[in-house]
């Protein structure tokens, strides 16, 4: 063999081996992301299943407000039927699931800012106790949410960091939406102390 086939040979093998390197490290880092992508459902779906419980404790106190508890229900049901693949974390889905999910948040304050007049429901036990448990829960999908953004950005800086966006395009890696703040979060609320 001649010396230039050997040296075509030999860079020829260091690329394949750097290549393979390269796709396994974004395979290892798009699994990432489907996992942590699965742990923020499992928060968001914990919520949806406190929910019912809740709404059953609410209707349990006499003339509360139908109108609360159905904006809730329906709520859910729209938080709920939104479902996103790990394939499908563009910024358009994670911003309409991001939607929903904000809707679901907001009826569920109101529906405890409601029962703030109703000193009987807030004295039960089961109220308390579930009203615990979304608090808790709400901590676990900041917690699941940061963790996610976390990994997508690590994802996403692989995926366009020169040469391993050569091979991302190559095999079809593309970049991740993050979740972000909704624009309800973007003003502050106005004090008035009159």
């Amino acid at each position: 063999m001649s010396r230039t086939t050997i040296i075509v040979v030999v860079v020829l093998a260091l690329l394949g081996m750097y290549g393979c390197s390269s796709y396994n490290g974004l395979v290892e880092k798009d699994t990432a992301v489907e996992k942590t992508w699965g742990n923020v459902q499992t928060q968001y779906q914990r919520r949806a299943d406190l929910i019912p419980n809740l709404v059953r404790t609410v209707q349990g106190a006499a003339n509360f407000e139908k109108s609360t508890l159905q904006a809730v229900i329906s709520a859910r049901a729209n938080a709920t039927g939104i479902n996103l693949n790990a394939d499908q974390l563009t910024p358009e889905n994670i911003q309409k699931f991001q939607a929903a999910q904000d809707q679901l948040s907001g009826s569920l304050s109101r529906l405890l800012a409601v029962a703030e007049n109703y000193p009987q429901l807030r004295a039960t036990q089961n109220f308390s106790d579930l009203q615990a448990q979304l608090e808790g829960t709400e901590n676990r999908i900041t917690v699941a949410r940061n963790d996610f953004n976390q990994v997508v950005g690590d994802y996403n800086q692989s995926v366009r960091s020169f040469p391993n966006n050569i091979f991302a395009g190559i095999f079809g890696f593309q970049r991740r939406g993050f979740f972000e703040a909704s624009q309800a979060a973007q003003s502050a609320p106005t004090v008035d102390f009159k």
